[in-house]
């Protein structure tokens, strides 16, 4: 591809420190937390690669990974030694909008044999509010890791209590009421809309949503954007609400994954237009080890056709937010469960959640008669200063169980 150009090798830890070229191949020896394997990668130039040889090569190493329940657990970090140095190329291939770093920056934690670099005229600085957000969470997530090792997370995630049936749930209240099922979101700010709720409790707000009627709850943990926080997930939970919870987190890492399982998580949001296909594959894996729920969010028909082409997918929320513009348009939803992608859906007994712009019960019939089983909504019902009734009001009758 042109532009792609490598560079100087990264420093990578290595079992025994053989590293060689034969037969215009790379053969690598090393251990990665205790997992030793040997690979053999071709060395060729970058703009002679072949993106679906890549893919090709990386769905059968995450089959051959995943023969045993051992080897699950190694299998992303596979997929991170040979896909890191393409990222850029195989997100372009995939029409992958978001750059998940800065052009002229490596991906942190970078282990492969060597840096390869998309060379152009961009500026560093993030595209939009969403790219914004991708980049600051590499840079957090690794943070966070130093101070919570991954290995310690798993002895946590062992004692934790079971998770919830966070699908079970959507489908249990979409019977039960006639309507979509309600991911009803604890937000305090958004960066679209600033502060939302001045008087934020969390708790209360989680409290006042179950007696409302909600299937679940979407609670936001990102800090710097949101004014939410993975405290509120564990405290939610501690209270002793019932509603499955949703982690809606900003998932670039697997770590990501395992953090909010030991805070309390029943769910997790993976975002097509940040994640490429293999990524979203094991992220998947991961949740189905920790028994997650995963909603996988899609913005456009493209990114729809992606995720049906991945299996494993139960729940798929259509973000009706334009990422470039920022504008919403709930026809999106309408728009992406015609025709085939729809036929799929209702084939696959999927459960399709409809997000962004529902405010009213005409929203709400609209995208039901589209096809959505549940929806996720924040905004028009946080603001309200009695959250149960701005559910009954978005409903246009009383859903609570009462």
């Amino acid at each position: 591809m042109e532009g792609l150009v490598p560079v100087q090798r990264l420093p990578i830890k290595v079992a025994s420190p053989s590293l060689y070229r034969c037969n215009n191949s790379v053969s690598i020896r090393r251990s990665i937390s205790g997992f030793a394997m040997d690979r053999k990668i071709n060395f060729r130039a970058p703009s002679q690669f072949s993106i679906r040889a890549q893919q090709s090569d990386l769905k059968e190493s995450l089959a051959v990974s995943s023969s045993s329940v051992e080897d699950k657990g190694n299998v992303l970090r596979i997929k991170e030694w040979e896909v890191e140095m393409y990222q850029e190329e195989l997100a372009i291939s995939q029409g992958i909008r978001i750059r998940r770093k800065p052009p002229s920056k490596a991906p942190l934690g970078y282990s492969g044999p060597f840096e390869l670099r998309l060379h152009n005229n961009d500026a560093d600085s993030p595209r939009n509010i969403l790219e914004e957000i991708t980049w600051y969470k590499d840079v957090e997530v690794s943070r966070m890791k130093e101070l919570n090792p991954l290995d310690v997370l798993k002895k946590a995630v062992e004692d934790a209590p079971p998770t919830r049936d966070f699908v079970g749930a959507l489908r249990m209240a979409h019977k039960r009421t006639g309507f979509p099922g309600l991911i009803a979101e604890v937000k305090k700010a958004s960066p679209s809309r600033g502060i939302l709720k001045e008087n934020f409790d969390p708790v209360e707000i989680a409290q006042a949503y179950e007696k409302g009627g909600a299937a679940c709850l979407s609670v936001l943990t990102d800090q710097k954007y949101f004014q939410g926080g993975f405290e509120n997930l564990e405290a939610i939970r501690s209270a002793g609400v019932k509603c499955p919870l949703l982690c809606k987190e900003f998932v670039v890492d697997p770590w990501q994954i395992y953090y909010a399982r030991t805070k309390g998580a029943d769910a997790v949001l993976l975002i097509a237009a940040v994640l490429a296909d293999l990524e979203i594959t094991f992220l998947l894996k991961i949740c189905k080890k920790l028994s997650l729920a995963a909603l996988v969010e899609v913005h456009d028909e493209r990114e729809m056709g992606r995720v049906l082409g991945i299996e494993g997918i139960e729940l798929v929320g259509i973000n009706n937010r334009s990422l470039e513009t920022f504008e919403v348009d709930i026809s999106n939803t309408k728009k992406l469960l015609e025709g085939e992608h729809g036929r799929q859906i209702r084939e696959r007994d999927m459960i399709v959640v409809g997000e962004s712009g529902l405010f009213t019960p005409d929203d709400i019939a609209y995208v039901q008669a589209a096809g959505v089983k549940a929806v996720l909504v924040g905004e028009s019902i946080v603001k309200q200063n009695d959250p149960e009734k701005g559910i009954a009001g978005l409903f246009g009758r009383n859903i609570s169980h009462t």
